[in-house]
């Protein structure tokens, strides 16, 4: 399994940018996509963006469509999540992580099987 550990959460005001790190181990044979996550209090972990492990394609949740922008540096083991014109509701617990094959979507929670231990992200109005 791919270890990952995420970085760079705060308090911020709405309107505000953040950026997310996620130092992991390397990607092994069977790693196929890397996601951020994120969960509120009450609410269930959803998927916000992601990208195919091997360098392409990119995917999004509608929600944060032009504001969060997904990258990683190869040479640095490193995934990042660049948060802009942040906003109250998108307060919670983000966390990275791996997927390999199965099922599933690349936002789709249940498809990854190795996961940081999140960072807070607090959105203030």
């Amino acid at each position: 399994q791919v270890q990952l550990v995420e970085s760079g959460g705060g308090s911020v005001q709405a309107g505000g940018s953040l950026r997310l790190s996620c130092a992991h181990s390397g990607y092994n044979s069977t790693t196929v996509y890397m996601g951020w996550f994120r969960q509120a209090p009450g609410k269930e972990r959803e998927g916000v963006a992601a990208l195919y492990a091997r360098g392409g394609a990119t995917y999004y949740a509608d929600s944060v469509k032009g504001r969060f922008t997904i990258s990683q540096e190869y040479a640095k083991n490193t995934l990042y999540l660049q948060m802009n014109s942040l906003k109250p509701e998108d307060t919670g617990m983000y966390f990275c992580a791996a997927a390999g094959y199965g099922p599933g979507g690349p936002l789709t929670p249940t498809r990854y099987s190795s996961w940081g231990q999140g960072t807070q992200v607090t959105v203030s109005s």
